[in-house]
């Protein structure tokens, strides 16, 4: 898996590209243990992320639980293979996801 990372200030997006599982889940969470200081509006692109295995539903539910205590986390443009996962796994209920996200913000205004 390649993770791809653009800072801007306190605004971080992360695109991963490949495959989330056991041995590259490892990876991302040693990346997010350092990268994520400082950081208060975290995107994780998943345009390019083809496959979720458990071990990767793990680290996004654990940095999504990190990012509402310091700021916010979205994952945007998921793949319908991976939104499966979420959706099968009941994942996208406790995630952030950009259309839910916006959906809310709809129904505020």
């Amino acid at each position: 898996m390649e993770i791809i990372k653009e800072a801007d200030g306190s605004n971080l997006t992360v695109k991963l590209v490949g495959r989330l599982d056991a041995a590259t889940a490892m990876q991302l969470d040693k990346d997010f243990a350092t990268s994520l200081k400082g950081v208060s509006n975290l995107a994780l692109d998943l345009a390019q992320l083809d496959y979720v295995a458990s071990a990767g539903l793990r680290i996004l539910l654990k940095t999504q639980k990190k990012m509402d205590r310091q700021g916010s986390m979205v994952i945007k443009n998921v793949q319908d293979s991976v939104r499966e996962v979420l959706d099968m796994t009941g994942f996208s209920n406790f995630l952030t996801l950009e259309e839910n996200a916006k959906k809310k913000l709809q129904i505020n205004f």
